[in-house]
C-alpha cells in the first residue's frame, strides 16, 4: 500500500477528493494537523462521497508524531515545485510514502529539510503549481503503475 502524507492541508474538497483516490487506488492517507477545516465538514464528506468509511485515514498532531511511525525514512518522498528531479525519474516501491504541503504554499522548509529525497512535478511555467488533488494523482497514478510492472 502507499502511503499519502497531506500536511496541514487547508481546503476541505481537495482532501475528499484525495481521501476518495486512496480508497480506490487501495492507499493509506495521513493527515498532519493542523487543518484548515474540521475533519467532518460537509463538504470534506461531500467530496469523498460515500467512500470516506471506506478510508484507511490516520490523523496526526505534529510533523513529529508523524515521523515516528515510518520504519524506512530513505522511502519517504516529499513533493515540491522547487525539487530538481521529477517524480517520473523515481524508482517507486510498494509503501512508500508520497508527501504533500497545504494549498497555500506547499511544504515548509524545515519539513524539506528532514528528509532529503524532494520531487517535483514537471510543469508549464505558465503556471505556479497544480491543484493538490491532482497532484497526487499523478505521483499515486505513476507510483501504482511501477508498483504493478514489479508484480
Amino acid at each position: 500500500m502507499l502511503n499519502v502524507v497531506l500536511v496541514e492541508p487547508e481546503i476541505p474538497n481537495n482532501t475528499g477528493n484525495i481521501g476518495r483516490l486512496c480508497v480506490g487506488t487501495e492507499s493509506r492517507l495521513h493527515l498532519i494537523h493542523p487543518f484548515g477545516f474540521v475533519i467532518n465538514d460537509k463538504n470534506l464528506k461531500r467530496s469523498g462521497l460515500d467512500y470516506w468509511v471506506h478510508l484507511d485515514v490516520t490523523e496526526y498532531q505534529s510533523i513529529d508524531e508523524w515521523i515516528q511511525q515510518i520504519p524506512d525514512q530513505s522511502r519517504v518522498f516529499l513533493m515540491s515545485s522547487h525539487a530538481e528531479k521529477s517524480y517520473l525519474e523515481t524508482d517507486f516501491q510498494d509503501g512508500d510514502w508520497l508527501v504533500f504541503g497545504k494549498e497555500s504554499v506547499g511544504l515548509r522548509q524545515e519539513v524539506l529539510a528532514r528528509f532529503e529525497n524532494h520531487l517535483t512535478i514537471p510543469m508549464s511555467k505558465l503556471i505556479r503549481s497544480f491543484n493538490i488533488a491532482n497532484s497526487v494523482a499523478f505521483v499515486v497514478g505513476e507510483a501504482k503503475r511501477q508498483i504493478g510492472l514489479k508484480i
